[in-house]
């Protein structure tokens, strides 16, 4: 064994995006930061569809950049196209989405975590984590390398015991082509309980192969909305050639590639339903439980089966690649199979697939093992985030990661947690269903899951976050001042909104009129504020109603949320309390009022009778 001679504050394993946020979070704060991963060449790789954002995940991503994190500022320097999903609906679904050049993204990625102050970046399979009385200790390789360290975030992706499968063949790794992680036996051994899910991919097509004539384009807008508060970040160093797009002069230059829609037919769906018995899923050979939102195309045309067709989006890998991604067609079903129900699809008739769809099943951690700052409860100075903690998607694991590596840095150096409430963000509703109740199913955020989605909005991310994140000492000086701009812009426009007319109007009396819009003002009234402010100041006024009442809710929880439960409280000391209670409330240990309230079997009287307890201090046994 040899003993690497320096000793890291944070080692964080596996350098997917989870991975990528915890490492450049915790370098930020001044720990000296270690991240392994099996192999350099697939660092930030997607596995999937090359796309940020979407449905509330765009919504993630903004508050992941507001927190000072990488995502937003990556992806605006690699995409090649943006849209705004659900732009014409309500301010509370609008949710930005990109879809990134897959190579320019990971290069770009790799080059600037070599680059960051504090953070080493080594290769190397982790298969053991040592721990001592205090917590984790130390991480080991399977090349019988140590790594001291003082606190270890584990963001292991898909690789925990991955098996691929094509068909009735299988063979283990994480991910096509890469190898697997037995970390997960360590994890057992060390008390963890852990489960099975499984996720799967499409096939890749050839370009030249496509007929893209008889498919419909998708443009992406014009002009693009970054995802980041700070574009001026974008840029980077001009001889950076993985950065594809650039910030000058206040535009947005990316030179934009369309997706394109086609959809399947009913001969593609008798074709796989003529083929299902060769199904892994159908046959019986995965025992994982896959994604309900994102099910593969063999699920689509068995529970759908009165569709006669299915959507179906080709979107281009890259600038520099001929392969397109075919959404909407995750599949398992072995080659020759995919090979023919491809065929069937319009547009499609000579696609030539390069890679075949296949499904990966991979071991987890349920994660109510965790507390809201994705420290395990088991062992001190441990952290989970990414797919470990039985999410899916990439902007769920950055969100994960940057969390889980601040918090793994503040503990180091003797700070408090930083935790952000359901009522903070939807980075906050993630974590706490996680920690709260569990995931019996790959987990992915929707709009839905966030009982204040008016307040939590794409445009706002950075008036909610930023100033928390600054505290903690995540933010740039240039983000520090770039808040302070637009905090300062935002008072000017309320103030001119007030004192200037417009048809006979105060412009703030005239925006509150539901068919009014900023556009629709004379342009001499709109200069000297941006588009982004004056839709801020729209969305106020319109909705101001609706998110009052928001507040006077989130208002009302927060005694609750900051009430907390001792940490070695005796539920079944407690008289009155139900049983299925009791059971519930000692195995997930919830930190507050709040989350005990959102347990599924925790009744309000049994948050009564917890409430007068903790008011009357330490419960003593019968006797005693």
């Amino acid at each position: 064994m040899f003993i690497y001679p320096k000793t890291y504050d944070v080692v964080v394993l596996g350098a997917g995006h989870a991975g990528i946020e915890a490492s450049m979070a915790a370098s930020r704060l001044g720990c000296q930061t270690l991240l392994l991963t099996q192999n350099l060449d697939s660092v930030g790789q997607m596995s999937c569809n090359p796309a940020i954002g979407g449905q509330a995940k765009g919504q993630i991503v903004r508050e992941i950049d507001a927190l000072g994190g990488f995502m937003a500022i990556n992806t605006d320097a690699t995409a090649i196209q943006f849209r705004m999903l659900n732009g014409k609906k309500g301010p509370s679904v609008r949710s930005p989405r990109a879809q990134c050049d897959k190579k320019a993204y990971q290069f770009r990625a790799k080059a600037i975590l070599e680059r960051q102050s504090n953070l080493d970046l080594k290769q190397g399979n982790v298969v053991a984590i040592t721990v001592d009385e205090k917590g984790v200790s130390a991480v080991e390789t399977n090349l019988g390398l140590r790594f001291n360290a003082r606190s270890v975030v584990v963001t292991t992706g898909t690789f925990m015991r991955g098996l691929l499968h094509v068909g009735l063949q299988n063979q283990p790794g994480g991910r096509m082509g890469d190898s697997v992680s037995t970390l997960s036996d360590c994890l057992k051994s060390l008390g963890f309980e852990v489960g099975r899910f499984k996720t799967g991919t499409p096939c890749r097509l050839n370009a030249r192969s496509i007929d893209f004539r008889q498919c419909e384009p998708q443009q992406g807008d014009t002009p693009p909305l970054p995802f980041t508060y700070t574009p001026e970040e974008i840029n980077g160093s001009r001889d950076d050639i993985f950065t594809l797009n650039r910030w000058e002069d206040g535009v947005f230059h990316v030179e934009q590639l369309p997706c394109w829609i086609t959809h399947t037919t009913e001969a593609t769906h008798d074709l796989i339903r003529a083929n299902l018995h060769k199904s892994p899923l159908y046959a019986g050979r995965i025992e994982g439980l896959g994604p309900r939102y994102c099910p593969s195309i063999e699920d689509k045309v068995v529970k759908f089966a009165e569709k006669t067709q299915h959507q179906l989006f080709l979107e281009p890998e890259g600038r520099h690649t001929e392969e397109y991604y075919v959404n909407g067609i995750s599949t398992s079903l072995p080659m020759e199979v995919q090979y023919a129900f491809i065929r069937s699809i319009p547009g499609l008739e000579a696609a030539e697939i390069m890679r075949p769809g296949y499904a990966v099943e991979y071991d987890f951690c349920p994660p109510t093992q965790l507390t809201h700052c994705l420290e395990t409860k088991r062992v001190p100075h441990l952290y989970f985030a990414g797919q470990i903690n039985g999410t899916s998607g990439y902007e769920e694991a950055a969100a994960q990661g940057l969390i889980a590596g601040t918090n793994a840095a503040l503990k180091v150096q003797g700070r408090e947690p930083f935790t952000l409430l359901r009522t903070d963000a939807y980075i906050g509703v993630l974590i706490d269903d996680l920690v709260t109740k569990g995931t019996p199913e790959p987990y992915r955020m929707f709009t839905s899951r966030a009982e204040h989605r008016l307040i939590l909005r794409q445009d706002n991310a950075d008036l909610r976050l930023t100033p928390l994140a600054d505290r903690v000492g995540l933010i740039s000086d240039g983000r520090r001042a770039k808040y302070a701009a637009r905090v300062e812009e935002l008072e000017r426009l309320k103030d001119y909104a007030r004192q200037t007319r417009y048809e006979d109007l105060r412009i703030e009396q005239w925006l509150r009129r539901p068919d009014n819009a900023p556009q629709q003002l004379p342009q001499s009234i709109r200069d000297g504020f941006t588009e982004e402010a004056w839709q801020s100041l729209e969305i106020e006024l319109k909705y101001e109603g609706y998110i009052h009442r928001q507040q006077l809710a989130i208002d009302k929880l927060a005694a609750a949320e900051h009430k907390a439960i001792p940490l070695g409280i005796q539920y079944e000391l407690i008289s009155g309390l139900r049983v299925e209670a009791r059971q519930k409330l000692a195995a997930i240990r919830p930190e507050s009022l709040g989350q005990a309230a959102r347990i599924s079997g925790v009744t309000p009287a049994d948050l009564a009778l917890l409430a007068v307890t903790i008011e009357r201090g330490p419960i003593k046994p019968a006797g005693a």
